[in-house]
């Protein structure tokens, strides 16, 4: 007595995708519609990991470069460009052999991939550092020097001290570590990808934190960056302690 499609279905499902050729040969005589749709979903999801694997080989060009240091760190930040809120920075250490599918910029992923993502680089990573510079010390020294003293932190919160450091697009001042500055590095290493996301959702979370003791503002919603909703606020409301005194005097009359 053949399987029934549900049957066929969870046989799939409960499958590696490492079974599912073997799968698709298997039934690949049933005329059955609903066994036909279920051979050409997961041949479509096989093919999409065989890309999404070949891209991430591509995403290795630097760790393959330098893989004979020992520790290779990728270092990211966010929030350079809001108005309110702190500058994050992540350093991530990611194993020689680790596979984190669908890693990728920041900026390129959903807030739910990102999520997801960031508990699977904290699972996976040797080590990950996280260092911030809030609103008063880049109205103090500027936001590219606050930056930079994010990423120092972030290094300095790793725990070891790694053997180079693969930057997105900098060259961080005070640090005498290899230094190896790659323009949109986020969509080039694996290294730095992994470390935008942690410095990504680092800071959203704790936009969302603020939105609950400074209602009325939005930082949920657009997380401190300038948008039409949080400009009238500004206006409305007045400044708060998070916000960059420097990046808002237009909106306050200085």
């Amino acid at each position: 007595m053949s399987k029934s499609v549900a049957e066929i279905k969870q046989e799939f499902e409960k499958a590696g995708e490492k079974e599912w050729p073997l799968l698709w040969e298997r039934y690949s005589t049933d005329e059955r519609s609903g066994v036909i749709n279920i051979i050409k979903k997961y041949q479509k999801k096989f093919i999409n990991l065989q890309e999404e694997r070949a891209r991430l080989v591509s995403m290795r060009k630097y760790e393959e470069q330098y893989r004979d240091c020992r520790l290779i760190c990728g270092i990211d930040e966010a929030g350079r460009g809001p108005l309110a809120g702190p500058v994050v920075a992540g350093a991530v250490i990611l194993p020689a052999d680790c596979e984190i599918l669908y890693l990728n910029d920041s900026k390129k992923l959903s807030a739910a991939k990102r999520e997801q993502l960031y508990d699977e680089i904290m699972e996976k990573a040797v080590a990950v550092g996280v260092g911030m510079a809030g609103p008063a010390r880049i109205d103090e020294i500027n936001i590219l020097q606050a930056t930079y003293e994010a990423m120092r932190a972030a290094v300095f919160d790793l725990g070891v001290k790694p053997d180079i450091l693969l930057n997105d697009a900098v060259t961080i001042p005070g640090i005498e570590i290899p230094q190896v500055p790659i323009i949109k590095g986020d969509a080039r290493s694996v290294s730095i990808a992994a470390a935008s996301i942690i410095a990504k959702v680092t800071r959203d979370r704790l936009m969302v934190q603020y939105d609950e003791v400074l209602p009325g503002y939005g930082f949920a919603r657009h997380k401190g960056y300038g948008s039409k909703e949080h400009i009238e606020a500004i206006r409305e409301l007045g400044p708060t302690p998070i916000h960059r005194r420097s990046f808002i005097g237009n909106f306050i009359g200085g």
